[in-house]
């Protein structure tokens, strides 16, 4: 059983190997932390938690630094995550106001993250697989040239240029528009691949070639807007903490850009919006990435659909800041994805 002052002497240790990646001692706990008590009543503290693995002594006669489960019993510990500061908070909302779209969004999301936290800022598309077809727009851009946009309702934009190979006037524009739309609007993404699997629009001879390279177009743009998908920024600040990584954070870089173990780790963690959930060190074992802690939050989007974003980077993290940033953030994505 851990005393109350040893779990403060715990969360003194963890605070102070963060910020100084160095092993934390009895003495320099007596003289950054009031406890009002002698070094040697620390160090019988420190023994207690390096009797529970809370701590660990990386050198022999060295300091100490927090294992997995200390970390683990610091994070449970947290009853309040300190709110960021107004001028954190209005500079994520100017930021992101300023997105002209989902992509747009996300992008920006990821960047504020990692510029906010210095760790790997991740954002999973919102569930495209419960998304719906809100629109589709057919542009005219020259006579075998057209732009297909595909909106649903979840707020995503996927625009796609289109060579026809034939020439098409603008009566053929607005047929297929309007045909397609009452195919497809309000359908489901899944029930949308379907319905353009077996469409047939019944075009005249000389418009078979151009209306199957629409229809083929919109059924690629369907079928990528119900993969799951990552945004990713700020792998830089991954090389930075290399010292804290013992083995290769080339192993870590893999999986951020192959994305299928993140989104499985995401998917393990998944959250409601305003939820933030850690997962620590050895927690990711069966994930690949034992020596990292993913911080992740829920957001959710109009039509319901839902996500998460987080960040990633090793287990000596700032823990309560990164709390309260991906919680911050995500509030603001849900409002403003909500309002889409």
């Amino acid at each position: 059983m851990v005393s109350e002052r040893s779990l403060a002497v715990l969360r003194a240790i963890v605070q102070d190997y963060v910020a100084s990646r160095e092993p934390v001692g009895s003495k320099s706990i007596v003289e950054r932390h009031s406890f009002g008590v002698s070094a040697a009543t620390i160090r019988n503290d420190m023994a207690l938690l390096e009797e529970e693995e809370l701590i660990a002594a990386p050198h022999t006669s060295s300091g100490r630094v927090p294992t997995d489960k200390g970390y683990r019993l610091y994070v449970d510990q947290i009853t309040e995550v300190r709110p960021l500061s107004a001028a954190q908070r209005q500079a994520i909302e100017t930021f992101l106001s300023e997105a002209v779209d989902l992509d747009d969004v996300l992008a920006r999301t990821v960047r504020m993250l990692a510029q906010l936290t210095n760790q790997v800022a991740l954002a999973q598309y919102p569930s495209f697989g419960t998304a719906r077809v809100r629109h589709v727009e057919l542009v005219k851009l020259a006579p075998t040239r057209l732009m297909t946009v595909l909106i649903t309702d979840t707020g995503r934009v996927d625009q796609r240029l289109l060579d026809v190979g034939e020439p098409v006037d603008d009566d053929l524009v607005a047929d297929l528009r309007a045909a397609l739309n009452g195919e497809l609007g309000g359908l489901g993404l899944g029930d949308a691949a379907a319905r353009l699997a077996s469409l047939d629009l019944q075009p005249r001879p000389e418009h078979r070639t151009a209306t199957i390279a629409i229809v083929g177009s919109l059924a690629d743009q369907v079928a990528a807007n119900r993969q799951d998908r990552l945004v990713v920024a700020g792998s830089a600040n991954l090389a930075r903490t290399e010292r804290d990584f013992t083995g290769d954070i080339g192993t870590v870089l893999e999986a951020i850009e192959e994305q299928v173990t993140v989104l499985r780790l995401f998917r393990e963690l998944e959250s409601e919006p305003d939820d933030v959930r850690v997962s620590i060190g050895r927690e990711n074992e069966p994930f690949g990435l034992p020596e990292t802690s993913v911080v992740a939050g829920g957001y959710g989007a109009s039509g319901g659909a839902a996500a998460q974003l987080g960040l990633l980077g090793p287990t000596r993290m700032d823990y309560s800041s990164n709390m309260a940033a991906v919680r911050a953030v995500a509030r603001y994505l849900s409002r403003l994805l909500g309002e889409a």
